[in-house]
């Protein structure tokens, strides 16, 4: 299951929550009861290998005539 992470908007307590992706978000903080935001960071997601750019897919010959 995902953990999101939460901020208050009041007292900026910051927390995580594990939720299952059909649960509704959270709302309010469980210190203050304040409505909380959700907070975002960078995506955990990595290509490794050929293919994801555009030369990796095309043959030497074609390669190198499109570069002429």
């Amino acid at each position: 299951m995902p953990t999101y992470s939460y901020a208050c908007t009041a007292c900026d307590h910051a927390f995580d929550a594990v939720q299952s992706i059909h649960d509704a978000a959270l709302t309010e903080c469980p210190e203050c009861t304040a409505p909380v935001r959700k907070r975002f960071g960078a995506v955990g997601v990595t290509f490794k290998g050929s293919g994801f750019y555009r030369t990796d897919s095309r043959s030497e010959s074609k390669a190198s005539s499109s570069a002429s």
